[in-house]
């Protein structure tokens, strides 16, 4: 049994009394007290930020002492995430509450998006029809003209495993439109006149079959694992529609450009002019696809977001082939001169088709709910 220290004990209750009288006998409270613990760890070897134990071994160990030990980094690499994981491994690394981003079972999503680029234009096919150049329309090629346009898209899915997963989805485009002003070939067509348009709205309506591949067992963990990036291809079906326009050319076009030749020919065609061609739209089933990149975050209670860019190719925008065309005509009066006839002559032409492929490029955002 430990020796017991009676001075010490004797000290430690005259503190109470010391300070009962303090009044009487002012002193040093707390400069007499440090100097009693300090006394009485001397007498006791104990300590308030200091013990000492004993060990079997006879060794004394120390605790408490204010200082603690560094603590030891244990160093590994973790197994990837994804399809190269062992169901093992992940199960030990990756609980379900870690790996925030899994994807899981069904999902519904609603995306919109802006087009930031648009390829491709029109073209007029006339090959092989006489007297082309009264049509207007007649030129090598011509760019859409686009408004603002905002893919919006709705999709049905599932995930495969945490690697892959599929859709199917409807996207519409909208905000196109035939250009409102062409260069047409004159008479002779060897010079280009301007004509002006109106109408010729371009819709695509778009249902594909879509694959997305999850990268970050390549990439690892982005903004410490808030980020998931993927890349996207789909493959499907493009109804594009191209609205009825009209194509109105004020131009003159003469037939005959000596009027002296017509003296005594009355009522013989010298010139054309004020020509008005109505286009019947059409619509045409294409083939399509897409490819899209893009990252994924969670936004909580089964809410994913995806920030994307995408290539969508829609396949041809392709015209009825069929033109209604009126016209002023210009006619002789047999003293060479010239005068309007009191008619239009309206001529109808078939396979005649104008044409172009579409290409878009869009960024946007896409909300899944999961179930």
């Amino acid at each position: 049994m430990k020796k017991v220290n009676i001075p010490a004990i004797v000290m430690m209750f005259s503190v109470p009394f010391a300070g009962a009288v303090g009044a009487a006998y002012p002193v040093n409270q707390q400069q007499y007290i440090q100097q009693y613990q300090q006394q009485y760890a001397r007498d006791t070897g104990y300590s308030r930020s200091v013990v000492k134990l004993p060990t079997t071994n006879g060794t004394v160990l120390t605790v408490n002492s204010g200082a603690a030990a560094a603590p030891t980094r244990i160093t590994g690499a973790l197994p990837n995430i994804g399809a190269t994981a062992t169901a093992a491994g992940r199960k030990y690394y990756m609980p379900a509450d870690y790996d925030r981003l899994v994807d899981s079972g069904l999902y519904i999503g609603i995306s919109v998006a802006y087009a930031a680029s648009i390829s491709g234009s029109i073209t007029a096919d006339y090959s092989g029809e006489k007297d082309a150049y009264v049509v207007p329309g007649a030129f090598a090629a011509a760019n859409y003209e686009t408004d603002t346009v905002l893919p919006l898209q709705a999709s049905v899915g599932a995930t495969l495993n945490n690697d892959f997963r599929v859709d199917f989805s409807y996207t519409r485009y909208s905000g196109l439109s035939y250009p409102s002003s062409i260069n047409t070939a004159d008479y002779t067509g060897a010079a280009t006149v301007p004509a002006s348009v109106e109408g010729g709205a371009i819709t695509a309506n778009t249902t594909m079959l879509n694959i997305y591949y999850n990268l970050d067992s390549y990439t690892g963990y982005v903004a410490g694992g808030m980020l998931r990036p993927y890349i996207g291809v789909g493959v499907g079906i493009s109804l594009n529609t191209i609205a009825d326009y009209v194509i109105y050319d004020d131009s003159y076009y003469a037939v005959i450009e000596d009027l002296a030749t017509t003296v005594n020919k009355a009522g013989l065609l010298t010139g054309i002019s004020d020509v008005y061609a109505y286009h019947n739209g059409g619509t045409s089933e294409q083939l399509a696809f897409m490819v899209e990149g893009g990252i994924t975050t969670d936004l909580g209670g089964g809410i994913k977001m995806d920030f994307f860019a995408r290539y969508a190719n829609l396949g041809r925008v392709k015209t009825s082939g069929s033109i209604v065309l009126s016209q002023t005509e210009w006619l002789s009066d047999g003293y060479g001169n010239e005068v309007a006839a009191d008619y239009d002559s309206v001529f109808h032409y078939t396979n005649w088709y104008e044409s172009g492929r579409l290409g878009i490029i869009d960024v946007g955002a896409r909300l899944r709910l999961q179930f």
